[in-house]
C-alpha cells in the first residue's frame, strides 16, 4: 500500500498543474478583450507554455534521478504558482509570454517526476501507474474548470489567475514534502512478478542516445502524436467545413451540439485510456498494445473523414479518434523505463517525452495541406499513414529489437557476474 500512497500523491501533483495547459482557453478572450491584443499573439504565449514544458524535462529528470523527487516538486510547483501570478499582472505581452516560460518549467518540472516516479515504484505495472498518472494531468481541469469560470465572471481573470496560482502551487509544495526517492526505498518494497520484457540493467542517459531502440521508439512517439494532432487540434475547422458543428446530436439521452459533444467526448476519453491501454499493455504486452491501438487511431481517422459529415458519426469517430491516441502518454514512458531500467527512468522518459514537442511542431503542416489541397483528405491520409506505420514498426522493428536488446543485456551481465565469481573465488 505504501507505494500506492506515493502514486496517489503524485497523480495529485499533476491535477494541481493541470489548469495551466486546460485551463488555459478560459482566459483567453477576456485578456483579449481587456488589453486589444489578437488573440494569435495571445495564444503565442500557450506555444511558449507547451514548448517549455516539453523539451527541458529531460534536464529535469536528471535532476530528479540525482537528487529526488522532493526538491524538483518542490520547485516546480512554486514557478506554477509564481507563472500565474505574473499572468495577473501581465500588462504586457513580453512579460505574458515570461510568465508562459516561468510556469511551462514549473509544470514540465512537475509532469516528469511524476511520471518517472510511477515507472520506478511500479517495475510490475508501469503501464498502468503511468496512466493513472498522465490521467491526473487531464482530471484536474475537469474538476477546476467550473470554479475557474465562475470566479474570472465575477471578479476578473486577473483574480483567477492570481488566487488558483497561489492555492494550486502551495497544494504542490505541500505535497511535494510527502514524497520519497523511490531509488533509495524500492528495495524495501515488495512488488509482483512480471512476464514482461525487462532489462536488468540501469542504463544511463548518455548511453540511451546511442542505442538505436530509444530512436526508433522517438519516432513512432512522433508519427503517432503528429497524427493524432493533426487529425484532433483542427476539429473545430473540420466540424464547420463539414458544416455540422451546430447540429444536435443525441446519446443516450443527452442532447448536444456535434461540435461541443465531440469535445466532451474528447476530454473523458483522453483520460481514460493511459490507464485503460496501460493496464492492457501490463497484461499482453507493449509493443501488442501499441500495434492494437495504433490500428484502431488509423481505422478511426479514416472513419472520421469518410463518415464524418454524418453529425453521430462524427462525435463517434472523434471519440475513437482520442480514445487510441492517448494512450501514447502511458505506452512509450513505460515501454523506455522497461528497455532501459528504473534507475534512470524519469531522465530517459522525459528524453523520450521531448517527442511531444517535436510533434507539435509538424502540426501546422496540417493547414499547410488543406490550403495546398483545397480538402482535408490529405490531412486524414498523411495522419492515418502515419498510425499505420507506427502500428507495423510496433510489431516488425520495435518488437524485435527489444527483444534482442535486452536478450544481449542479461547475457552481457550473466558473463560479468561469472567473471566477478570466478576473481572472488581466486581472491579466496
Amino acid at each position: 500500500m505504501f507505494r500506492w500512497g506515493q502514486l496517489l500523491i503524485g497523480i495529485v501533483c499533476m491535477a494541481m498543474i493541470a489548469n495551466l495547459q486546460y485551463g488555459w482557453t478560459l482566459f483567453v478572450n477576456p485578456i483579449a478583450d481587456k488589453y486589444g491584443w489578437s488573440r494569435a499573439a495571445i495564444q503565442i504565449a500557450f506555444t511558449i507554455f507547451v514548448l517549455t514544458e516539453t523539451w527541458l524535462v529531460p534536464v529535469e529528470g536528471y535532476l530528479v534521478d540525482k537528487f529526488g523527487p522532493r526538491p524538483v516538486v518542490l520547485g516546480g510547483g512554486a514557478l506554477c504558482g509564481i507563472g500565474w501570478v505574473m499572468n495577473s499582472y501581465a500588462d504586457s505581452l513580453t512579460l505574458l509570454y515570461f510568465a508562459a516560460a516561468v510556469s511551462g518549467v514549473g509544470a514540465g518540472a512537475v509532469y516528469g517526476t511524476c511520471v518517472g516516479n510511477a515507472l520506478k515504484w511500479f517495475p510490475d505495472r508501469r503501464g498502468l501507474a503511468a496512466g493513472m498518472t498522465a490521467a491526473g494531468f487531464g482530471a484536474g481541469s475537469a474538476l477546476t474548470i467550473l470554479p475557474i469560470t465562475a470566479m474570472i465572471k465575477s471578479q476578473g481573470y486577473e483574480a483567477a489567475f492570481f488566487y488558483f496560482g497561489i492555492g494550486q502551487g502551495i497544494a504542490t509544495m505541500l505535497l511535494a514534502l510527502c514524497l520519497l526517492d523511490p531509488n533509495k526505498v524500492m528495495k524495501t518494497v515488495k512488488t509482483m512478478a512480471t512476464n514482461l520484457q525487462q532489462s536488468r540493467r540501469d542504463y544511463a542517459p548518455t548511453e540511451v542516445v546511442r542505442k538505436p531502440v530509444f530512436w526508433v521508439m522517438y519516432l513512432m512517439f512522433v508519427m503517432v502524436a503528429a497524427g493524432g494532432l493533426m487529425a484532433t487540434a483542427q476539429l473545430a475547422p473540420i466540424a464547420k467545413d463539414f458544416k455540422i458543428a451546430d447540429v444536435p446530436v443525441s446519446i443516450m439521452g443527452l442532447a448536444l451540439p456535434a461540435l461541443t459533444f465531440a469535445m466532451a467526448i474528447d476530454r473523458v476519453l483522453n483520460g481514460l485510456t493511459r490507464p485503460f491501454f496501460g493496464w492492457v499493455s501490463d497484461k499482453i504486452g507493449r509493443e501488442q498494445t501499441m500495434f492494437f491501438a495504433f490500428t484502431i487511431e488509423t481505422i478511426s481517422i479514416l472513419g472520421l473523414y469518410h463518415m464524418g459529415h454524418n453529425p453521430l458519426a462524427f462525435v463517434l469517430f472523434t471519440g475513437l479518434v482520442f480514445f487510441a491516441w492517448g494512450e501514447i502518454y502511458s505506452l512509450f514512458p513505460s515501454t523506455c523505463a522497461d528497455t532501459f531500467g528504473s534507475k534512470f527512468a524519469a531522465s530517459n522518459a522525459g528524453m523520450l517525452y521531448t517527442a511531444k514537442g517535436t510533434a507539435s511542431l509538424l502540426v501546422p503542416l496540417s493547414s499547410v495541406l488543406v490550403t495546398s489541397s483545397g480538402s482535408w483528405e490529405t490531412v486524414f491520409t498523411v495522419a492515418a499513414v502515419m498510425n499505420a506505420v507506427a502500428a507495423l514498426m510496433a510489431w516488425f522493428v520495435l518488437r524485435p529489437m527489444r527483444r534482442k536488446f535486452i536478450d544481449q543485456a542479461r547475457a552481457a551481465a550473466e558473463v560479468q557476474q561469472t567473471k566477478d565469481g570466478k576473481s572472488f573465488a581466486g581472491a579466496a
